[in-house]
């Protein structure tokens, strides 16, 4: 009779386990990536970084690439183009003076589209 009841035991413990086991897992496959904390973005980069001289003048942003020395236009969507002007200005002092800067952007159409960039030297006139 012992025997009988430890077997109706483990075969209960069994059931009610595999149920857990198996609730657990329907409730882990029912939830979405956003719930998990979870994204997936798959967006091409073609995103490089570029070292030259950003110059400035009536109006228009080039950059030189010194590795290439192929110049672009330069284009800072995610920046205030009048305080661009003015960080220009106030670093170099007058227009059409070179800025030794690292790009960080894409290239299209002889465009450079900047999304960051660090000023790395500042070149003098040289009394």
């Amino acid at each position: 009779m012992k025997d009988f009841r430890f077997q109706i035991l483990i075969f209960i413990s069994g059931i009610l386990l595999s149920c857990s086991v198996q609730l657990k897992t329907s409730t882990e496959a029912e939830k979405t990536p956003k719930e998990n904390g979870i994204q997936i973005i798959d967006e091409p980069s073609d995103e490089n970084t570029y070292t030259g001289w950003w110059v400035y003048g009536e109006g228009q942003h080039i950059f030189k690439d010194e590795a290439t020395l192929e110049e672009f236009d330069l284009v800072f969507p995610n920046e205030n183009m009048k305080e661009l002007v003015a960080l220009y200005l106030s670093v170099c002092e007058m227009e059409y003076f070179p800025m030794e800067c690292d790009m960080k952007g894409n290239v299209q159409n002889d465009t450079l589209e900047v999304t960051d960039f660090e000023i790395t030297y500042i070149q003098g006139c040289g009394e």
